[in-house]
């Protein structure tokens, strides 16, 4: 397990860093889409949501929501990705409403920095990746640090 501290620039310098960007939202969408037909379907991209237990868990502590809801608010999310209404997310639209998602998350922590425990193995989390491209660019630039 390790700790990263970010703050909204962190995030935002991930976000605005396109190559690396595009490059970590290519790799999540390919390890989503689970038959590997080039889109994902409502129940991929539900999987996706579930496993980070945003709407289950209340600051850390499991909460019961009643399956109706859950299907609801599951059903907004992808409602809110497929932006052409073809029932399906396209890589396009995975990219331009993760990039929302995570400028918004960015404009909520604004400078007040945060501490994050994460796993180490842990390749799919977007706010460790964004910790790991800015720990990179201080090396690059210091390299009498590393």
């Amino acid at each position: 397990m390790g700790v990263v501290i970010i703050n909204g620039s962190t995030v935002r310098n991930f976000v605005t860093d396109e190559e690396h960007f595009n490059k970590c939202m290519d790799e999540s969408f390919v390890s989503l889409d689970l038959n590997s037909d080039g889109v994902l379907c409502r129940s991929e991209l539900r999987k996706a949501f579930e496993s980070l237990r945003l709407i289950e868990a209340h600051f850390g502590v499991d909460v019961t929501t009643p399956p109706e809801q859950l299907n609801e608010m599951y059903d907004s999310i992808f409602d809110k990705f497929d932006v052409d209404g073809s029932n399906t997310v396209d890589p396009n639209e995975f990219k331009s409403e993760m990039k929302k998602i995570l400028l918004a998350i960015a404009d909520g922590l604004g400078s007040c920095p945060i501490q994050m425990a994460l796993e180490d193995d842990d390749r799919s989390n977007f706010l460790k990746k964004a910790a790991d491209l800015e720990a990179a660019k201080l090396v690059a630039n210091h390299p009498s640090c590393s």
